[in-house]
């Protein structure tokens, strides 16, 4: 797709979506289309990205809130937080590597797709520190949810509406975070584990201490497993409590301590340890812990999945071939587990003719439907994104 539309303010993104509705066009919405591999190929053939509307609009370090345009890479975000000592706590994927892109997110982006890293486990979701936004909705009308404060009180919270609907329900044009201060020292437990039940008892043995863990992830390569444990606070903290975490997981395997681990944090953000080849499905998973050790079981007898756990077995990342029987056995061995899966990456025709979530309960779609008729009543944004339309 090449016929993109780039508004320079939210009054040309209003102008673009009157005139959508006027030639009643759908729309491929987007950001920097970092992402644009990822569920179903959209179906329109015009595009609105927002790259346009960039720049923070309101940092208040001492308040702990950021407000900034839709459009605004995340690499300024971070770097502007970075200058205080902040973050966004969530702590965001860059999947520049898992799309092959160059261009990296924009924060709209980020909220539209509610994508977490490691962090998720202790802090919540991208959703949870989402204050505030502005979005048009489908009859071209502006909309302010939230606020740009901790506490405020706003009636109906589309905020949480929007985050993660992955562009079907309104064009974002602003969106006001929760930030957090960053931790001033950080250092990481690794646990060489006999298998995969060993490293998520391991990993749920650490969640459960009183020390603090804020990442729990278990790496796979041809060597072994290997569970991994964060720790972040002050420095003294992070040495005490690393002691004491060391000498209770003695039991689940040889325990090393990785004092500089943030570039190994950030590719288990990233998904990196996954090793996926540029010809592989990547498909990211949502089980119960316990659940995990079996369903990875299940992938690598289907077709020697590789794998990387994170959220203490929670979320599952599996790469693998790009086909059909692959898929197939992704979706029975979540369904078995009573999990989620999604499509994450993968050729185009494959993301267009098979499902990229599960079906939704007739009950849920139903309310889905009458959200989206209320928010998107011509069918504009995004068409076919999530699950393909009748």
């Amino acid at each position: 797709m090449s016929d993109f539309i780039a508004p320079a303010d939210e009054a040309g993104v209003v102008a673009a979506i009157q005139s959508a509705i006027a030639a009643r066009e759908p729309l491929s919405i987007e950001g920097n289309g970092s992402k644009r591999g990822l569920l179903r190929p959209v179906q329109a053939a015009r595009g609105l990205t927002t790259r346009g509307l960039t720049g923070i609009t309101l940092y208040k370090p001492t308040e702990l809130v950021l407000s900034a345009r839709a459009g605004t890479p995340m690499p300024e975000i971070e770097a502007t937080l970075a200058e205080r000592g902040q973050m966004l706590a969530p702590e965001p994927p860059d999947m520049r590597g898992i799309f092959g892109v160059a261009e990296p997110a924009t924060i709209g982006g980020l909220v539209a797709t509610n994508l977490s890293g490691p962090r998720r486990i202790t802090v919540g979701s991208v959703r949870d520190h989402l204050l505030g936004i502005r979005f048009v909705n489908g009859a071209g009308e502006v909309i302010r949810s939230g606020g740009r404060v901790l506490k405020n009180v706003t009636g109906l919270d589309l905020c949480k509406l929007l985050a993660g609907s992955h562009g079907t329900l309104g064009v974002l044009t602003e969106v006001t975070m929760k930030v957090l201060p960053a931790a001033e020292a950080s250092a990481t437990l690794a646990i060489a584990v006999p298998d995969l039940a060993a490293g998520v008892k391991a990993l749920s043995a650490g969640l459960t201490s009183p020390f603090g863990v804020t990442g729990a992830a278990l790496r796979i390569d041809p060597h072994g497993a290997t569970a991994l444990l964060r720790l972040e606070d002050l420095s003294e903290s992070v040495r005490y409590r690393g002691a004491r975490l060391r000498e209770d997981l003695a039991s689940f395997g040889d325990v090393s301590l990785i004092e500089d681990s943030a570039g190994l944090w950030r590719g288990i953000r990233d998904a990196e340890p996954l090793g996926a080849a540029e010809e592989d499905a990547i498909w990211r998973l949502s089980v119960r812990p316990s659940a995990a050790p079996a369903l990875a079981a299940a992938l690598q007898a289907a077709f020697g999945a590789r794998l990387l756990l994170d959220w203490g077995g929670g979320l599952i990342w599996v790469a693998g071939p790009a086909t059909e029987a692959a898929h197939a056995a992704v979706m029975a061995a979540t369904a078995a587990a009573r999990g989620s899966f999604t499509l994450f990456r993968a050729p185009a025709p494959m993301r267009a003719a098979l499902p990229v979530m599960p079906p939704e309960a007739p009950a849920l779609a139903a309310i889905a439907a009458r959200v989206q008729a209320a928010l998107d009543p011509f069918g504009l944004f995004n068409p076919g994104r999530m699950r393909s339309r009748p």
